[in-house]
């Protein structure tokens, strides 16, 4: 081959893969409204000992081997801590595929946000954000 197509190649390897990669650093970890329709959790179903939020509640979907997953937990335990009303519940589902295949789940962390009513309002794909948290909970608190 051509040392010239080689170089190329490779190098269009190199931008497809930071491409790729800016795309996903950019994606993972923001909040998402939910979609379709109105999904509703009873925590009960998922952890029997689950404290639900009065307003809202954090609702973590981890696995053992997830290395984020700790990290996910304290963002997610320290914003709760900031509204009396809120909750985080962390539910390990490495032996309940049921639940991940109830909810979509195609990544570990997963969080989803719940109003008072269970209602899912917002989803996050992976390590989430505080400051994007803090703002959703801001949202449903100010609705309700």
């Amino acid at each position: 081959m051509n040392p010239i197509a080689v170089v190329i190649s490779l190098l269009g390897l190199v931008v497809l893969s930071t491409a790729l990669g800016l795309v996903w650093r950019a994606t993972t970890g923001r909040v998402r409204g939910a979609e379709g329709g109105r999904t509703i959790v009873r925590l009960s179903e998922l952890r029997p000992d689950a404290p639900t939020g009065q307003a809202a509640t954090l609702l973590q979907f981890s696995t053992e081997v997830c290395a984020p997953c700790a990290n996910a937990h304290r963002t997610l335990e320290a914003v709760a801590g900031e509204f009396e009303a809120v909750r985080h519940v962390d539910v390990d589902v490495t032996a309940r595929p049921d639940i991940a295949r109830r909810f979509g789940l195609l990544q570990s962390p997963t969080i989803l946000i719940l109003d008072a009513r269970g209602t899912v309002t917002a989803r996050i794909g992976g390590l989430p954000r505080a400051a994007e948290v803090r703002a959703e909970l801001d949202r449903i608190l100010g609705a309700a």
